[in-house]
Order: C-alpha cells, then structure tokens, then sequence
C-alpha cells in the first residue's frame, strides 16, 4: 500500500512537487598544485583524471562542463585545459561563473601540498600560493550556485572558517592548520565516487556526505594499515559557522546540505538520464529533503505542534519517494 499524506496543506504540498523540476546542471574544477616529486605528481594527476572519469562516464557531467587545471599542462594537453596558476584558476572560476543558473551544483576540488601559517591556509602552485582569503573571493563569483569545495591537500583544516558560508559546503583534509604531512584523504574522496563503496543508502549516487565519510573511514585505515600514527583528521563544514565536524550529523549540525549534494543533479544515477521518470522523482525527493533541512533549522521559531505536524508531512513525502525510486531501480535491474 502507497503512502498517503492528509489534510489541505499536505495536497498544496503534493501540488507543489507536481510543478517541473528547475534543471540542474553540476560543474566539475580540478586543480592540481605543486607535486615537488614525481610521485606526488603523478598521483596528483591519477586522482584528478579518475574524478574527471567518474563524473564524466558515471555521472553524466558533460565534458564542457568539467575543468582540470594541473602544473604542467603539457603532460596530458587533451585532458589539461591550462596551468593551476592563481591566474588561471581565476579565470576558470570566472568562466563557470558566466555560465551558472542559481540551481546549479559546483564541486571545485583542490588537490596537493598546503602550507598554513598565523591561520592562513595556502595550496602551493606554481607561482604564487592560492591563500584561503583569495580564494573565498574567487568562490563568492559563484553568487547563489550550490558550491561544495574540497579542499584535499596538507593544512587545510583553518580554511573551514575562512570559506564558510550560506549554502557552502567547505571540506578540509585536515583539522587544522598544524596537520603538515601529506595527506591521502584526497584518493579516498575520488575514490567515493569512481568506486562502489560510498554509496550507502543504494540509490545509485553518492552525495558529499557520502563521499566525506567514505574518505574519512578509508583514510583511518590506510593509517592502521601502515602502522603510522594518523596524521590527517578531515572535517565537514556546511550550517555556515565556520566550524567544522570530523563526524557530521545532519539532524544535529553539519552534513544537511552536503547529504543532498550530488555530482550529475538529479540523472546523476549511475545509469545516467536513461530513465527520466526515474531522474524526475529523484529531483522530487532532493527537494524535499532540502524542505526537511529547512524546517529544521527553523524549529527554534515554530510552534512544537505545527513543527511537528509539517514535519511528519514532509517525511511521509519524502517516504513516497523513496519507495516509488526503489520500485524505478529494480525495473531497470538485469536479471
């Protein structure tokens, strides 16, 4: 038996979900600095060829839509649109800014070595270093884009202030500034997604929260692995305060806004676009739990009743849905 919602407000609430699904394009940037060796470099380049792949291949990110900048564009110029100077990552960041809708996902990853020094956090490039406060001006062009940067490489963990921000999702390899050794928090993430391992609730995606807790959990036992003492606590910021949480919880602080970010938007399944009914319910459903995140954080100003009561509306909605997408992914199954 479907669920059904009651009352006039829950079919407004129906009527609304019945109106067109804005489209959603997602936009990839991958920026490789400084490898100082040639193994950092190339498993700089590895990492960012493999995200580039997923999101590409897997995903359905078109290639026009995917940006890779590296040290030394020559060494792959097909895949390679320019040099990870500051120069050129301004003008990348630009470029996607003249193109984005308000509805729009960016996923910017930066990859490589960091430096932090009196709470600045900088990625090492060629040339001069991208600070954490540059690079906070370059991330506002992106205006009302649902922007979630990584930020994988060495002291990167101050940035969760600096780049902290509404509708922001801020990831940092480390917790702080004074985490200095390398760091592999950046393979694991990719690996979130052009792996099978992160998607934990089986809908054919991985959002950043997956990929967060994926990453962090495969970092840990890289570690335990080596027998090293573990040197990089990687933290997830996105209610805004500028403070970062190595285990986010949505219902009670960080993770709401990255559990509903998803690489491909709504035909981000791993089956792509091919069914768009599929693609459209799935749209319904980040919506509504985007509505969920909403009302939660306006509880404090509500009346507990009807808190409570919209609550259970948006939830039964959102059950409706995951049902109803159960139902579309096991059609589409081989046998």
């Amino acid at each position: 038996m479907g669920v059904r919602v009651r009352g006039c407000r829950a079919a407004g609430l129906m009527l609304a979900l019945a109106a067109p699904v804005e489209a959603q394009e997602s936009r990839l940037l991958v920026v490789t600095g400084l490898g100082g060796e040639a193994q950092y470099s190339d498993a700089f380049h590895e990492w960012a060829i493999a995200m580039m792949d997923a999101a590409e291949k897997t995903y359905g990110v078109p290639a026009s839509n995917i940006t890779y900048l590296a040290e030394k564009p020559e060494r792959d110029p097909a895949r390679i649109k320019g040099p990870s100077t500051k120069v050129g990552i301004e003008k990348a960041i630009e470029e996607i800014a003249g193109r984005l809708q308000p509805q729009d996902a960016v996923l910017v990853l930066l990859i490589g070595h960091g430096s932090s020094q009196s709470g600045d956090c900088r990625l090492n490039l060629p040339g001069p270093d991208l600070g954490g406060a540059e690079l906070a001006r370059l991330l506002d062009r992106l205006g009302p884009a649902r922007v979630a940067v990584v930020n994988a490489f060495s002291a990167s963990g101050d940035l969760s202030k600096t780049l902290a921000g509404k509708g922001r999702i801020v990831v940092t390899a480390t917790k702080s500034g004074m985490e200095r050794n390398e760091t592999v928090f950046g393979r694991y993430f990719v690996e979130a997604f052009s792996g099978e391992g992160a998607d934990v609730d089986k809908d054919g995606r991985v959002s950043i929260l997956e990929a967060f807790d994926y990453a962090r959990r495969q970092v840990a036992r890289f570690y335990e692995k080596e027998n090293r003492l573990l040197t990089e606590h990687a933290m997830l910021e996105d209610s805004g305060d500028g403070i970062g949480s190595a285990t986010p919880e949505p219902a009670h602080g960080d993770g709401a806004r990255a559990r509903t970010w998803f690489l491909g938007g709504p035909a981000g399944d791993r089956r792509g676009a091919a069914d768009p009914q599929l693609a459209a319910i799935q749209a319904e459903r980040d919506e509504l739990q985007q509505r969920i995140e909403g009302l939660k954080s306006r509880k404090s100003g509500m009346d507990a009743a009807a808190y409570e009561a919209e609550l259970e509306r948006l939830l039964l909605e959102l059950a409706a849905r995951d049902q109803a997408i159960r139902k579309g992914r096991s059609k589409g199954e081989p046998r």
